[in-house]
């Protein structure tokens, strides 16, 4: 999964019952034009950024099943969340703003980063002039009720062969992203992320929040650092950039330390996002180490294609909710700038 995702977006649980929009019922909804598109998902956005909500979040992906308890808080200008995971190892995480605690209460461990909400569900969608309809067909095509609550849907048609389908469920009431899924070239569901229950307009409890970020006694505290910078000013360079894709980040940072065997000094890596304004591919530059790297590899689970290789002193490894074709175009377009 893309290491850039909240925690969220790293769960899985699988549906019984999985509602698809008729083929015939999208072809006869108009696509939207520019505008309207923008407003459906600026509404999304703020929805998921300004609005009280508590519940619980889950996503089905390669069969895989996980659960989490998710609660959302607005304080004036100051947003808390908390995530408790439901299934596998105990883990919270606990949010003010762009600060980040990941603890794990068994291994006693507690990671602190800065973090912004790229890609983070449900704020999926991010809120800039990416002309979405230039990469995606987007229709209306009616509404369904997820968790209790009705929801307009959007089906958003990739126009090339660069990235997936998405269909989208956002809540008639407030804008909030229900449910999502990630659509293949034969129409099948390769991932999909929703809410089995949710509340809106929940009592804000900040205070639970912050406790939670400074109850820390007995914990061993790695801070993760994160410097911004560019592909360029660390010697690379996309060459080729791929179709509908803008860098929106770079940072240098060690290797994820959200684990409890990594070591104390990981080593430095830097990690360029990039977007489409809907879904978003992580590119990973690390020196080459034998002891830690292997051979070259793709793997893919649900929507998520992952590949890794040496380039000469270097290791590459590209994550991303895209074809695996897109990632090849990514790798391939990488050059190292000479000194």
């Amino acid at each position: 999964m893309n290491p850039a995702r909240s925690l969220l977006s790293l769960l899985a649980v699988a549906f019984a019952c999985t509602a698809f929009v008729p083929a015939a019922h999208a072809q006869s909804s108009p696509a939207l034009d520019a505008g309207e598109v923008r407003a459906w998902l600026l509404r999304i956005h703020e929805a998921a950024s300004r609005r009280n909500f508590q519940g619980t979040f889950v996503v089905s992906a390669a069969g895989a099943v996980s659960s989490a308890r998710i609660a959302h808080y607005c304080d004036g200008s100051n947003q808390y969340e908390r995530v408790d995971a439901l299934d596998g190892e105990m883990r919270r995480v606990f949010r003010h703003n762009n600060t980040v605690h990941t603890l794990w209460p068994q291994a006693r461990l507690a990671v602190i980063e800065q973090r912004d909400s790229l890609g983070s569900f449900p704020a999926l969608l991010h809120e800039g002039d990416h002309p979405i309809v230039d990469h995606y067909e987007v229709r209306a095509v009616g509404t369904e009720r997820v968790a209790g609550h009705e929801a307009n849907v959007l089906l958003l048609t990739p126009r090339d062969a660069h990235r997936f389908g998405h269909r989208l469920w956002a809540a008639r009431e407030t804008g909030l992203l229900l449910r999502a899924e990630v659509i293949g070239e034969r129409n099948e569901v390769l991932e999909s992320a929703a809410f089995s229950d949710v509340a809106f307009g929940v009592k804000a409890q900040p205070a639970s929040v912050r406790q939670g970020m400074t109850r820390l006694d007995g914990y061993r505290v790695v801070r993760t650092t994160l410097v911004p910078t560019r592909l360029e000013d660390e010697g690379w360079t996309l060459r080729v950039p791929v179709a509908g894709f803008r860098p929106v980040s770079c940072v240098r940072r060690p290797l994820d330390s959200a684990v409890p065997a990594v070591a104390e000094a990981p080593p430095q890596v830097v990690q360029s996002i990039w977007s489409d304004g809907l879904t978003h591919v992580s590119l990973f530059i690390e020196p080459y180490d034998a002891a830690r790297h292997g051979k070259a590899m793709q793997t893919a689970i649900g929507a998520t294609h992952t590949m890794m290789r040496r380039q000469g002193d270097w290791w590459l490894t590209v994550v991303g909710d895209v074809p695996a074709a897109t990632l090849k175009m990514f790798i391939a377009g990488l050059e190292r700038r000479k000194p």
